[in-house]
């Protein structure tokens, strides 16, 4: 009997992985759209002319490259890891071409406590070159999360597209997109520079009337700071810059292949 038990429990040891294999292969992943668009808002976080805004721009930039973004929105992901869920779905859905697997997926899973809410950009093969994994964290930590935690979603995915697309059509490099965030990355604490700045002037002028009224002047406290500004004249400031839609005329995805490229984040 307990050599029977033994046996058993091997066997069960040894078949247990196959069971793995089948459910993972009977998740439940959304079917291809009919009729085919490339912004699938499942969620719900779009409203009809934002997803339709979207849509028509991703259809232009197809029609004119070839190259297909899509956008997905779901409010559950089987309990998959969102890098295996978004590469899964892009291979059953096709995204890009075949033979040039020019295909992006952006997924995102708006719902779920703090650190559970999921946003993922999976890159076809031939893609890989042009928006490496390091490159596409950066455009889903810079452009999407920041927007999406305000509860701006359309403004995050627009701005993400915008990037794939310069990207994709090489009119900057991906060393230049982050460059460019190393450089303007000081800017947040520009606000804070300011307020020192004017706490240091404020301190320094008040000095100055200290001294100026011990010797008997009787200038007034802003007759006093527009001398030591050098000038009675304004200055100008100086600015820095940087489902959902129906039938959109979009042909349909054409059998592209995704190797395991993209990055994502959460918050």
């Amino acid at each position: 009997m307990k050599k029977q038990n033994f046996f058993l429990k091997l066997f069960l040891i040894a078949i247990f992985p196959f069971f793995g294999i089948l459910t993972l292969n009977a998740q439940n992943f959304p079917e291809r759209p009919s009729p085919p668009k490339l912004v699938n808002d499942f969620s719900g976080i779009l409203n009809s002319d934002e997803a339709k805004t979207l849509e028509e721009k991703l259809v232009k930039f197809n029609d004119s490259t070839s190259t297909q973004i899509a956008v997905v929105t779901l409010n559950d992901i089987e309990g998959m890891d969102k890098a295996e869920y978004a590469q899964r779905l892009a291979e059953k859905w096709g995204i890009g071409q075949k033979g040039k697997s020019n295909g992006i997926l952006i997924l995102i899973k708006p719902t779920g406590g703090k650190g559970q809410k999921q946003a993922y950009i999976a890159v076809g093969y031939g893609l890989e070159p042009v928006i490496p994994d390091a490159i596409a964290k950066r455009i889903v930590e810079n452009e999407m999360i920041p927007n999406f935690k305000n509860n701006n979603f359309y403004k995050g995915i627009d701005k993400a597209t915008n990037v794939l697309i310069s990207l994709a059509k090489k009119e900057f490099t991906a060393a230049q997109y982050q460059k460019k965030y190393e450089k303007s990355a000081w800017l947040k604490y520009l606000p804070f520079i300011a307020i020192i700045l004017i706490f240091l002037l404020l301190k320094i002028v008040g000095r100055a009337q200290k001294n100026i009224n011990s010797r008997g002047s009787s200038l007034p406290f802003w007759t006093t700071l527009w001398l030591f500004s050098g000038s009675g004249g304004g200055s100008g400031g100086s600015g820095w810059g940087g489902g959902s839609s129906g039938d959109s005329g979009f042909g349909g995805f054409g059998g592209g292949s995704f190797g395991g490229g993209g990055a994502g984040g959460s918050w």
